[in-house]
């Protein structure tokens, strides 16, 4: 039924809009929807998928990753740390090489369980949070996703691929359900646990801004918090022209912490981190004065 919902929801949203969603298609949707073969290929399991929320709309796959999967992902950090020698204790966001075939059949699979286009996303972004401050209520994601690509977005899928015993877990402060927008009163169902897949929608189904799916994340309170995202897009993006207007854009400081981080010459032992690579948008270049760069 989970299943279902969701793609009736994108089945709307694609009515919604028109033209502008032309990747998906109403034959497109139905041939999906009755695309058994499809379905095992993609190793996609519809009894997996739970209906969380209607305002905003959230569903969650119970097991989407494999341990293999989840461990590849964050060995795959780990050696991109390890040849940029950034500091560990830092937070750690890159996004995965384009041409890395196990990323790529991920990629797939979510295409399949959300329908959604893979051409209208990012590629996948791999993220590290280790202890944090209890007080705080941290931004999940960078903000600006949907400015730097110049296009709405449409839709945020969360891997978990790490297990947090307390904290990290998402928040929508505006949700009909008060429990997600409380750190201390969160339900369990919302915990990052390994395996996990989430996907919400920023858009009602006419289209317009839904603003209950403004979100932010608890903080980590007991052990290290692992996770991939990706954003999808109401059109087709490309990558190049992202990372191009990124650099033309604005600067900014994606964490409180930047000013304190510059001030002890992060810029510079730390400059993919703290300015950005072609690969990685820096989080701290209002604070490095990368405008200048």
């Amino acid at each position: 039924m989970a299943t279902q919902l969701l793609i009736l929801h994108v089945f709307l949203l694609a009515s919604a809009l028109g033209a502008s969603f032309a990747q998906i298609s109403r034959k497109e949707l139905r041939s999906k929807e009755i695309s058994q073969d499809q379905m095992q290929s993609n190793s996609i399991d519809p009894s997996q998928v739970i209906q969380l929320s209607w305002q905003p709309r959230v569903f969650l796959y119970r097991n989407f990753l494999s341990d293999e999967e989840c461990d590849y992902l964050i060995s795959w950090v780990h050696r991109k740390k390890s040849h940029n020698m950034q500091v560990d204790d830092l937070p750690q966001s890159y996004l995965m090489d384009t041409d890395d075939e196990i990323a790529r059949n991920i990629e797939d699979r979510i295409s399949a369980w959300t329908f959604l286009p893979k051409e209208n996303s990012k590629s996948l972004q791999v993220l590290h949070f280790g202890p944090e401050d209890s007080k705080q209520k941290y931004s999940y994601f960078h903000n600006k996703a949907a400015e730097e690509v110049g296009e709405p977005l449409l839709a945020t899928v969360i891997l978990y691929l790490s297990n947090v015993s307390q904290g990290g877990q998402i928040l929508f402060p505006h949700s009909e359900n008060r429990v997600w927008s409380d750190c201390t009163k969160s339900s369990k169902i919302l915990r990052p646990s390994r395996g996990n897949a989430i996907v919400f929608f920023s858009l009602h189904l006419n289209a317009t801004p839904d603003k209950s799916s403004f979100h932010a994340r608890c903080p980590v309170l007991e052990g290290d918090m692992w996770c991939t995202t990706k954003f999808f897009y109401l059109k087709s993006i490309n990558a190049e022209k992202v990372r191009s207007d990124s650099d033309n854009a604005d600067c900014t400081d994606e964490d409180d912490n930047c000013p304190r981080w510059a001030s002890i010459g992060e810029c510079q032992r730390n400059p993919i981190f703290m300015v950005g690579s072609p690969d990685y948008y820096g989080t701290c270049r209002k604070s490095c004065n990368a405008c200048s760069l």
